[in-house]
C-alpha cells in the first residue's frame, strides 16, 4: 500500500508542478481572486453591511461554486487523452506507475488545483463571517460539500478524458455534465411539473341569511347555503422533486442547517433554497373548502391550519445525502472506465489513437 500511494504522490507532485510552472496559471487565479472580491464588494454595498452574513456568505459559497464549475473542467477534462495526443502518456505507462495510479493520481492533481482556488476565498469568506449571523455548523458543512463537488467535477473531467479520444470533445462533455445537472435538473423539473396537473375541487360555502348583532357587526344567527362545488387544475411538482437530488447548489443547500428568523423567514440564500425543494415534496390539497359562511360567523377570522416555513423545513425529507451517493456512482463510474480504457497491455486502441 505504501508503494502504491508513493506511486500516486508522483504522478500528483507531477501534475502540479506542470500546473504551477507556468504563468497562466496565476493569472487564471488572479482573475478568480478579483471576481470574488468585486462580488462580494457589490454584495455587500448592496446589503447596506447591515445584518447580511448569512446572505452574504451563501451568496459567496454559490459563486465559488458558480466559477469552480467553470474552471475545474478546463483543469481536468484533457488530463489523460491530452498526454496521449501529445505523446507522453506512453513515457509513463512504461514504468512502474499502474494504470490506478495515474488515473488517481490526475484526480487528485485536478482535485487539488480547483481547491486552491476555494483557499484562495478564505478572506472574503471571512468578511461574511464577521458581519454575523453564521453558525459554525454552516460554515463547516458548505465548505466540506463544496470541496466534495469541486471533487466530484474533477473526477468527471479526468475520467472523460480517459474515456474520450479527442480532448476538445472530452472537455465540452464534462462542461455538459456539469450542465445538466446545474440546469437541466431545473428544466427538467418545471418542464414536468407544468405538464403534470391534477383535478382541485373547491366547495365553497356561501351565506345565505344572518341576523346581525348591532354593537359588534358580527352575525349572530346565519344560514349557510348548501356548498357550490367547482374544478380546476394545478401543476404537480411534488413527483418530480428528487430530480433536483443530484444539483450542486440543492445539495449544498440542503445539506447546511436550515437558519429561520423568528418570522419564519430564511436567514439565508441555503436556507430559502432548501425551503423550496423541501416545500416542492408536499402534495397540493385536491379537496379544498372556502367556507365563507364560517368566516362570516367569526368577523372573517377562521384559524389557518397551514404549516410554517420551519414545520415545512422540518418535515420534508432531507435529500443531499442522496445527491452525493448519485455524484459519487457517477465519478467511481467514469474513474473506473477511464482505467480500463487507459491500462496496458491494451487489446484493443480507438480509431486514430496514437501510442506514443
Amino acid at each position: 500500500m505504501r508503494l502504491y500511494l508513493t506511486g500516486v504522490g508522483t504522478i500528483l507532485g507531477l501534475e502540479l508542478r506542470q500546473r504551477v510552472r507556468g504563468v497562466s496559471w496565476y493569472v487564471l487565479l488572479g482573475v478568480f481572486v478579483t471576481l470574488v472580491g468585486a462580488v462580494t464588494l457589490l454584495l455587500w454595498l448592496a446589503s447596506g453591511g447591515r445584518d447580511s452574513g448569512g446572505w452574504l456568505y451563501s451568496l459567496i459559497v454559490y459563486f465559488v461554486l458558480l466559477l469552480g464549475t467553470l474552471i475545474t473542467p478546463a483543469l481536468s477534462g484533457n488530463a489523460i487523452n491530452g498526454e496521449r495526443d501529445a505523446g507522453t502518456l506512453a513515457t509513463t505507462q512504461v514504468t512502474l506507475i499502474r494504470t490506478s495510479q495515474l488515473v488517481l493520481g490526475k484526480f487528485l492533481a485536478a482535485w487539488v488545483s480547483s481547491l486552491a482556488f476555494l483557499a484562495a476565498c478564505i478572506p472574503f469568506i471571512v468578511v461574511a463571517v464577521l458581519l454575523g449571523n453564521l453558525s459554525a455548523l454552516t460554515i463547516a458543512t458548505s465548505t466540506l460539500v463544496l470541496a466534495a463537488e469541486l471533487g466530484f467535477v474533477a473526477a468527471i473531467g479526468v475520467g472523460l478524458s480517459g474515456i474520450v479520444t479527442r480532448p476538445l470533445f472530452s472537455v465540452t462533455l464534462t462542461y455538459l455534465v456539469v450542465a445538466a445537472l446545474s440546469v437541466g435538473t431545473l428544466i427538467a423539473f418545471g418542464l414536468l411539473g407544468a405538464v403534470t396537473r391534477s383535478e382541485v375541487q373547491l366547495s365553497t360555502i356561501d351565506l345565505s341569511a344572518a341576523t346581525y348583532d348591532e354593537t359588534t357587526g358580527i352575525p349572530s344567527s346565519t344560514v349557510c347555503a348548501p356548498p357550490v362545488v367547482s374544478v380546476y387544475t394545478v401543476q404537480r411538482f411534488d413527483p418530480y422533486w428528487g430530480i433536483l437530488a443530484a444539483n450542486p447548489y440543492v445539495i449544498i443547500a440542503d445539506a447546511a442547517p436550515g437558519s429561520f428568523t423568528t418570522n419564519g423567514a430564511p436567514n439565508d440564500l441555503f436556507s430559502a433554497v432548501s425551503l423550496g425543494v423541501r416545500t416542492a415534496q408536499r402534495a397540493p390539497d385536491l379537496a379544498v373548502v372556502d367556507n365563507i359562511c364560517e368566516a362570516a360567523t367569526t368577523g372573517g377570522a377562521i384559524p389557518s391550519d397551514a404549516p410554517s416555513a420551519r414545520e415545512i423545513y422540518d418535515s420534508a425529507v432531507p435529500s443531499w445525502f442522496v445527491g452525493l451517493g448519485i455524484q459519487l456512482l457517477l465519478a467511481t463510474g467514469a474513474l473506473t472506465w477511464a482505467w480500463s480504457r487507459t491500462r496496458t497491455p491494451a487489446k484493443r486502441l480507438a480509431t486514430g489513437s496514437r501510442v506514443a
